[in-house]
Order: C-alpha cells, then structure tokens, then sequence
C-alpha cells in the first residue's frame, strides 16, 4: 500500500528548501563577517583622517 502525501505540505516543503539554498548562495555572494565591516570601516576613517591632515586650511 502506498504512503497518503498531502501535496500541500510537499510544496510548502520543497519552497521552504528552495529558499533556504537560495540565502545560502546569497549569503556567500554578498555576506561580509563583522570583522570584515569593521576593519573596512577603520581604514575608512584613517583615510579620512589623513586627507583632513593635508587641508591646508581647516574649515
């Protein structure tokens, strides 16, 4: 005798797994760890520093 499947709950299911893949790759893709952000962010600011460093009058 066969298993009775609610196709309902199948094709929620197969969604569900779908999307789940689909945030893994996005997350590959595009995600940055907070160590990243943050070492970005300080050399942002450095830079912003060293450029302030070289106006020849200050505002």
């Amino acid at each position: 005798m066969a298993e009775i499947i609610n196709l309902r709950l199948a094709r929620k299911a197969h969604n569900r797994s779908k999307a789940a893949q689909q945030a893994t790759e996005n997350r590959a893709l595009h995600g940055r760890s907070g160590a990243e952000r943050q070492r970005q962010q300080a050399e942002a600011e450095r830079a912003a520093r060293q450029l302030d460093a070289h106006h020849r009058d200050k505002p």
